[in-house]
């Protein structure tokens, strides 16, 4: 007989029979679709769990039409006990601080912010994400959170602000436009510029740039009313998306290869509400994660498409490009590095997030830094 009872809406905890074991088994047998995106709840039979997530995208971007549409997924992937409800920037919470605070609390369920906005709150977040002269590729960032133990890192600290970090969301590297022409470091002496604080203020900062935070909402009436002379923010789709075009005519990368030196990977993540994951059945929190993987590289790829396509609207439009070189790198590694050491030194769990990267670093497969680049700096 044909089982008509409607899902009831969840209150309190639920009753966790499913083994994880079991699901991960079942996906690999439907020739491992889990981590596509495929539907993978069977049965409609579960509670029905409503979430509300705020990103840290404007409403009308790239980033919020590619979050708002991963969003409306669940629903069927789950076969209906998951819905979630996206919410852009200072929808539900005015700011950083609110949303942050809205998701411990549990007025929102998750949020999906650019992780080293909680450098105050969370000090080794700041290593969560990439940082000045780091790691400079995403398979690098994948390789220290899927493998080398740095996602089961990021949960313990989360946890212990009620949270819960389900998994890293690339997005792109940041770029910087500006009102006149930055083609050196030694160009940065004197400029008011726009950066997301931490450690890449302080090395900005050590080549002369005076630096102020701002959401990225506030960008566009800071450069047009020249409170700012140039700003940091992601890549070329978004910014498009934001006017920048309209109020500066240069754009900064990197060298060839790399779009930029100070957040070359700047990472997004999902964050959810401790009870609120708890609710869950180890079956739809294990759809939940998979589904961060896959729209993680989902996000990526469709970014960098629009990047390529939004890069030729600037240009038409009257922008120019311009690239620090090697030796550019070389000299931002060298300011960056004692900055580093300051950061991780500030907290027992920054210092253990950064020493993981830094073995990872000075492995010779990556060569970044040599036992000379570090000499006479220390993790307390």
């Amino acid at each position: 007989m044909k089982d008509n009872k409607k899902p009831t809406i969840v209150t309190d905890k639920v009753d966790k029979t499913t083994s994880r074991r079991s699901f991960i088994k079942s996906a690999a047998a439907i020739g491992g679709t889990a981590i596509l995106g495929a539907p993978m709840i069977a049965s409609a039979k579960g509670k029905v769990h409503k979430w509300k997530i705020q990103t840290t995208w404007d409403a009308g971007t790239t980033g919020y039409t590619l979050f708002k549409k991963w969003c409306d997924g669940f629903a069927e992937k789950s076969n209906g006990q998951l819905i979630v409800k996206a919410f852009p920037a200072k929808s539900v919470a005015a700011d950083n601080n609110a949303l942050f605070e809205a998701v411990k609390t549990g007025v929102l369920q998750g949020m999906n912010p650019f992780t080293l906005y909680w450098a105050g709150k969370i000090p080794a977040s700041v290593f969560l994400s990439s940082y000045p002269a780091g790691p400079d590729q995403p398979a690098q960032w994948d390789t220290m959170f899927y493998s080398l133990g740095m996602l089961e890192m990021a949960r313990e600290i989360y946890a212990k602000q009620g949270l819960v970090y389900v998994g890293p969301i690339h997005h792109d590297a940041n770029i910087i436009h500006s009102k006149k022409p930055v083609k050196s470091l030694a160009d940065f002496k004197g400029l008011k510029l726009r950066v997301p604080g931490g450690m890449v203020s302080e090395v900005f900062q050590s080549f002369g740039a005076s630096t102020v935070s701002l959401p990225g909402s506030d960008i566009f009436p800071a450069l047009e009313k020249g409170t700012i002379d140039a700003a940091d923010y992601v890549g070329p789709a978004v910014n498009w998306d934001l006017g920048f075009g309209q109020v500066t005519k240069n754009i900064l990368f990197g060298p060839p290869g790399m779009m930029s030196i100070y957040q070359p990977v700047d990472l997004m993540d999902l964050t959810v509400n401790q009870r609120a994951w708890d609710r869950l059945s180890p079956e739809l929190q294990a759809l939940v994660e998979e589904q961060v993987k896959a729209y993680s590289l989902e996000h990526y790829t469709a970014i960098q498409k629009r990047n390529v396509e939004a890069l030729e609207k600037f240009k038409k439009s009257g922008s120019k490009v311009s690239r620090l070189s090697t030796e550019d790198v070389a000299k931002f590694r060298r300011a960056a590095i004692p900055i580093w050491f300051k950061w991780a030194n500030k907290n027992v769990d920054a210092k253990r997030v950064f020493k993981l990267q830094l073995d990872y670093m000075q492995n010779d497969i990556m060569g970044y830094v040599t036992k000379e680049d570090i000499k006479g700096y220390k993790l307390k």
